[in-house]
């Protein structure tokens, strides 16, 4: 029988749901109904923080929609967006601390997601979040050093995608 670390445990901290729309308004706001309906939880806008000329934006301008999930629903949301792209990531999706990012080029793939006239074909990007039991003293008031041999790598994220969630790694 293996003795196994319960520390070394890598579990799915969160997932985030971000919809650019680039401008204000009533596309903004069907979207923002689309993204709650997908995810079913609460949407927040987000706001520019740079002004960019050339396209029209300044500070302070709501150009898009995100949502933050955790828990039990964050495990259910990340597989139906795996299931969106085929359980197929690439290696390069993945950052060296073991976190990764994919997008879902057309929500109608996502399994559940109805067509919206009002909004159209968008995509959307997932990003999400893993650690191990002790990641939290980092985001508490009085910041701790998570050592770097509790760090989640690379090759240990792609390893716990491919077990849990039976998605293909590709090179």
């Amino acid at each position: 029988m293996e003795n196994k670390n319960p520390m070394r445990e890598i579990k799915l901290y969160k997932v985030t749901l971000n919809i650019g729309v680039g401008e204000p308004g009533e596309k903004l706001q069907s979207i923002k109904k689309l993204l709650e309906g997908i995810s079913g939880t609460k949407a927040v806008e987000t706001i520019t923080k740079k002004r960019i000329p050339e396209w029209e934006i300044r500070p302070g301008l709501a150009i898009g929609v995100k949502t933050t999930i955790m828990g039990k629903k964050a495990d259910e949301i990340l597989s139906r967006m795996l299931s969106a792209v085929e359980n197929k990531l690439k290696a390069s999706n993945f950052d060296k601390r073991g976190n990764f990012a994919f997008g879902v080029s057309e929500y109608v793939h996502i399994p559940g997601a109805k067509y919206d006239y009002t909004v159209g074909i968008v995509g959307i990007s997932i990003s999400v979040t893993l650690e191990r039991r002790g990641f939290s003293i980092s985001r508490k008031r009085l910041k701790r050093h998570i050592g770097k041999r509790h760090l989640i790598t690379r090759e240990e994220a792609m390893e716990f995608v491919r077990n849990k969630y039976r998605t293909e790694v590709l090179n």
